[in-house]
């Protein structure tokens, strides 16, 4: 009788620490694309600053299926990923719900917040091209649209078409310029490459120093890293290329986000937007700015003196949520003109 009860009572535990409704106070549980190295101490302020601590799981591969397979016994509140095709995918495989903060649509622009509340970009990262300084005239790039030009055979260095950067970038060109112009560019791009796609975006910028291309297109906040790295190599690549920023006299630069979310599953819903919150305030987008050359998403925080001198670039306003809905679409173009 007395085993018996111990393991009733253990029973009994166990599912109260499974239960959905099982939550604590004074913690949060998010799942975080994002390096621990960037991120840990900002979660360390906000932990000074509320009391609230925060449980983090590294995970840059697989969250959305550990979501996906943990369902609503998942202990994740909520999630910290890059680019907005990550975002939305995780809002159509329905692992994250929607709140309402008059906080975030405060600080967060709209067209950086899902209209729903599913999502909240909190950083901005353009992808722009970047070019040989002894070999181009920085006169002679004016649009995206333009590397598409025979002019640039042979001359272009770019990722994989399996790259959610590259994705994100043709799904605001369809937003922007229809299926069959976008398809256009595509086809164009893949005609002018250099080189097979390789490697990461400071491949392709090393590339262009190297004189394998003329142009590379990368996420700007890879360049500054390279001008600042103690790698005497990178600092020498970035030193031998210089930023341009398309369609100036048009719609702007492509950019997109980090951003965060709460989980369907989140026990401890609460802190998880007042987390969210916290990363949107002037002090976390402060740390942003200064850490890893990436842009405040709220409008009036000092940018950091490295991504300062790039110059003060207009930005594509389109809504990111209409880039979501185009990211299908650029998938199936990248296939069709056999861009790799």
């Amino acid at each position: 009788m007395r085993l018996a009860k111990i393991l009733v009572t253990a029973a009994a535990v166990v599912t109260a620490l499974s239960s959905p409704s099982f939550a604590k106070a004074d913690e949060v549980n998010l799942y975080s694309y994002r390096q621990e190295k960037l991120i840990r101490p900002i979660l360390d302020e906000f932990e000074k600053d509320t009391g609230v601590k925060v449980n983090v799981v590294f995970a840059k591969k697989g969250m959305l299926e550990r979501l996906k397979s943990e369902g609503m016994n998942s202990p994740a509140d909520a999630i910290l990923t890059v680019d907005i095709s990550r975002l939305a995918e995780h809002k159509e495989a329905g692992v994250l719900q929607a709140i309402s903060s008059e906080e975030l649509n405060s600080n967060i622009p709209a067209q950086y917040r899902d209209p729903e509340g599913f999502w909240y970009g909190l950083t901005v990262r353009s992808r722009v091209v970047y070019y040989a300084k002894d070999r181009v005239n920085a006169t002679d790039l004016t649009t995206y649209e333009d590397l598409a030009d025979p002019k640039w055979k042979g001359k272009i260095c770019i990722r994989s078409s399996s790259n959610v950067y590259n994705q994100s970038m043709l799904a605001a060109m369809v937003a922007h310029l229809g299926e069959k112009q976008a398809e256009e560019w595509a086809a164009g791009i893949a005609a002018n490459m250099a080189r097979k796609p390789q490697g990461g975006d400071r491949d392709q910028i090393k590339a262009a120093a190297a004189g394998e291309c003329d142009i590379a297109i990368g996420n700007t906040y890879y360049y500054g890293k390279m001008q600042t790295s103690k790698d005497a190599e990178q600092k020498s690549a970035a030193e031998k290329v210089a930023i341009f920023w398309p369609n100036q006299d048009g719609r702007g630069a492509h950019v997109n986000i980090s951003g965060a979310a709460v989980t369907k599953a989140a026990k401890n819903k609460e802190n998880a937007i007042k987390l969210i919150e916290f990363l949107s305030s002037d002090k976390a987008q402060q740390f942003y700015a200064s850490s890893n050359f990436e842009y405040p998403v709220k409008p009036g925080i000092e940018i950091d003196g490295t991504v300062a001198a790039w110059g003060k670039p207009k930005f594509d306003a389109i809504g990111l949520d209409k880039v979501a809905d185009k990211q299908a679409d650029a998938v199936k173009i990248f296939d069709r003109v056999g861009w790799r």
